[in-house]
């Protein structure tokens, strides 16, 4: 009597117990699921389930958001983008300019040694520019204005200033070696420009038109006279972006900021008007056939060059339109003979090590608190970018030639040399970034030096513990 309430209440019967009367012991049907398990429900297979995929990528994006919001995101992009923008145009030029040295009867890698040295230069100024505090910028801001300013008024007196492809903008510094004092102008206007402006927002004078306008516009005006007197469009229309782009960091009323554009508009407009060459650039828009007279060579060979690369082009070196067909193949249009030998998918780098450099630029100048350093990161990011859309979109034949470089990776030591100091301005600001400087502090040293310090740090604890 006992053992059956015992059991009845719930316990398990011993060994050899027969079951209650009336109480049947469940079992598996036949065909049926096994005996435990939830009626209807499926095994478990490997293919894992909708839920399971959708909470997968929610934690890797998650996880790339938070890599991607570190302190020191801006400054690797910075360092990396441009490393890899410079390394792969040194190999281009080299790829591009053998033909065009021969043709001049020079030595084939004439045009890449140039560059490289340049390039070796260009990393110095780099580095120092990295190095150097804000307030050292902030010094250097009028004696390079005044500098510039100087040489590009020599560039006009006869005899001095040299003509090259129709454009008088360049000076010959003794041999083989010419500079082109616009080039410098660049850097000159971010350093002015941003302490100009970062002066009158520390003082609160930005509110008043009168202080956006003056003197930036007027110094503005004149870079650009003296750079048009030497029939360089091109640099004009980047130096105007980089005005824009300084109003538009300044907090320029949208009034005021199309007025000032509606006259840039309207000068430009006059000035293609009055210059047939000008006008011939504009026609060839669009062009897939050369005209008459050949007026639209060069945009279309570059055309061709960029169709015939494919998926992933013909290899370095194997170009066809760098053999005489194409103008300028190693500095206006080297983004076309990367198309031909690497194709869309070396274009397509190139375009995205660009739009890295922007995004990191951009970082900057929105993270920043000094307002030097916003303007100056914002006037720096304006030119790389505004010279990039207008040299690639003269070669994919959505602008009009305008005899720009591409930034960083075309031939040209005069656009290389500031374009990098350029670069060092960026990753000094981005080193100074809420969060980065600490980031770099706890990083230590590199790691070499930081295993020589492990190595000596367990040296002296051994001698310490002998001692002892």
């Amino acid at each position: 009597m006992t053992a059956d309430r015992s059991t009845a209440r719930g316990r398990r019967p011993g060994p050899g117990a027969q079951p209650l009367p009336g109480r049947r012991t469940p079992a598996a049907a036949p065909g049926g699921p096994p005996r435990g398990s939830a009626r209807g429900t499926a095994p478990r297979t490997g293919t894992p389930r909708p839920a399971e995929q959708l909470r997968g990528a929610q934690l890797a994006y998650e996880r790339a958001r938070r890599a991607w919001d570190r302190p020191l995101t801006a400054y690797y992009l910075i360092v990396g983008g441009s490393a890899l923008i410079i390394v792969l145009g040194l190999v281009m030029v080299f790829s591009a300019s053998q033909v065009k040295a021969l043709q001049m009867g020079l030595p084939g890698t004439y045009f890449f040694r140039k560059q490289l040295l340049a390039a070796a230069i260009g990393g110095v100024l780099l580095v120092v520019a990295a190095r150097l505090p804000v307030r050292t910028h902030r010094a250097l801001a009028y004696p390079l204005l005044a500098g510039s300013i100087f040489l590009m008024v020599l560039v006009q007196v006869p005899g001095i200033g040299k003509k090259v492809n129709g454009n008088q903008n360049w000076l010959s510094v003794g041999g083989p070696f010419q500079m082109q004092p616009s080039e410098f102008a660049k850097l000159a206007l971010v350093l002015w420009g941003a302490d100009l402006l970062a002066r009158k927002y520390e003082k609160r004078l930005l509110t008043q038109w009168k202080h956006l306008l003056v003197p930036l516009v007027p110094v503005v005006m004149l870079i650009l006279g003296l750079i048009l007197l030497g029939g360089d469009m091109g640099t004009a229309i980047v130096l105007t972006a980089m005005l824009f782009g300084l109003l538009w960091l300044a907090g320029a009323p949208t009034r005021l900021f199309a007025g000032v554009m509606g006259v840039a508009g309207l000068l430009a407009l006059l000035l293609i008007k009055t210059s047939p060459h000008r006008m011939s650039r504009l026609a060839c828009i669009g062009a897939t056939d050369p005209g008459t007279n050949d007026q639209c060579w060069q945009a279309v060979h570059g055309l061709y060059a960029l169709a015939s690369g494919g998926w992933f082009g013909s290899g370095l070196g194997a170009s066809v339109e760098k053999w005489g067909q194409l103008p300028e193949p190693h500095t206006d249009f080297i983004f076309a003979v990367t198309g031909e030998e690497l194709g869309l998918a070396g274009t397509l780098s190139v375009l995205g090590l660009f739009a890295a450099l922007g995004y990191a630029g951009i970082r900057v100048a929105g993270r920043t608190e000094d307002p030097f350093v916003r303007f100056a990161a914002g006037s720096v990011t304006t030119w790389i970018m505004a010279q990039a859309v207008v040299n690639i979109g003269s070669v994919l034949g959505l602008l009009p030639i305008a005899g720009v470089p591409l930034p960083l990776f075309s031939y040209g030591g005069s656009a290389l040399l500031p374009t990098m100091f350029a670069i060092g301005l960026l990753i000094s600001f981005a080193r100074s970034e809420p969060g980065a400087r600490a980031a770099l502090a706890a990083r230590g040293a590199g790691p070499v030096t930081g295993a020589m310090t492990r190595s000596m740090r367990r040296l002296v604890r051994r001698r310490s513990s002998r001692k002892r």
